[in-house]
């Protein structure tokens, strides 16, 4: 794959709505974007830990093995339907604390499909020496995309009077749920 052909299926994969975008656009509409702007670090670091070891070295288990990939889908489904649940639940008293952590976008990455189409499909497999031109260009398009996110989130979702409405969060949690349910028909072959 050439560079240019990498750059634009990346950005259009990351740019699709997802599980870790929407957080992103939660925390950005919640807490606005320079307060999440340190969970860009999150979404990068879950990728990282996913997409290379898939490039290095699991890529050919995994297609030796689809048992084990589907089960990934169905943790992934599971992790983002408890998120999805914990969007819709919590009470305004519960506010405080930030709509969306560090930890939940770095784990919400790490189990997210498309990472594993990353790893098993665009990166280019080899030794990590050879991955880190690749991987500096993939960086720089979760850096871009994320803070699109972010943005959009900010300026589109906003603060009424300094809280995120309860409306948004529900629509939120509820394409979370549509996510959690895709995913977990595609693990199961319903899909």
């Amino acid at each position: 794959m050439t560079a240019p052909a990498f750059i634009a299926a990346v950005f259009l994969l990351l740019l699709t709505p997802g599980p870790t975008n929407t957080l992103l656009a939660v925390a950005g509409g919640s807490a606005g974007f320079r307060r999440s702007a340190h969970l860009i670090a999150a979404e990068a670091a879950g990728y990282l830990l996913t997409i290379v070891p898939l490039a290095t070295f699991a890529g050919p288990y995994l297609a030796a093995h689809p048992i084990a990939a589907s089960a990934i889908k169905l943790c992934s489904a599971i992790w983002v339907l408890l998120l999805a649940a914990r969007l819709w639940t919590i009470s305004p008293a519960g506010m405080g604390a930030p709509l969306v952590t560090f930890r939940q976008v770095f784990i919400t990455t790490v189990l997210n499909p498309k990472a594993l189409i990353i790893g098993l499909v665009l990166l280019p497999h080899g030794s990590l020496q050879a991955m880190l031109p690749w991987l500096g260009l993939f960086l720089m398009i979760v850096l871009t995309v994320a803070c699109l996110w972010l943005s959009s989130g900010a300026t589109l979702i906003g603060r009424a009077n300094g809280e995120f409405p309860p409306l948004l969060r529900r629509i939120a949690a509820s394409l979370l749920l549509c996510f959690s349910a895709g995913l977990a028909g595609s693990s199961l072959g319903l899909i």
